[in-house]
């Protein structure tokens, strides 16, 4: 079902336009989630899980409301490795932003 070769690149032009597309539709555009940095440690350490062949992203609101996104492995069934690393708590944007052509 899975082998570690879904997904594919995508244009930086193409990669700004769906960027700009979501900030468009969103009614508080200061306060609105550009996106998610997670440092390579935490991704190394879902990918290198035993039978681990990609990571599935799922959206969230914490507590507080505030939209999270959490990454778990997933193997090559499709199932999710539930009693594996799963991570979140990564720099979000804003506040910590960069000026690119994603994120303007």
């Amino acid at each position: 079902m899975y082998n570690g070769s879904e997904g594919e690149e995508v244009s930086l032009k193409e990669a700004a336009a769906w960027t700009r597309n979501y900030r468009s539709q969103q009614a508080d555009k200061a306060a609105t989630v550009k996106a998610h940095f997670f440092g390579q440690e935490i991704l190394q350490k879902i990918l290198s899980q035993e039978k681990c062949v990609g990571m599935r992203m799922y959206y969230g609101l914490d507590g507080t409301g505030g939209k999270q996104l959490i990454l778990v492995g997933v193997d090559a069934d499709g199932n999710d490795l539930e009693d594996g690393v799963i991570a979140d708590r990564s720099k979000v944007c804003p506040p910590d932003c960069v000026e690119s052509a994603l994120s303007n």
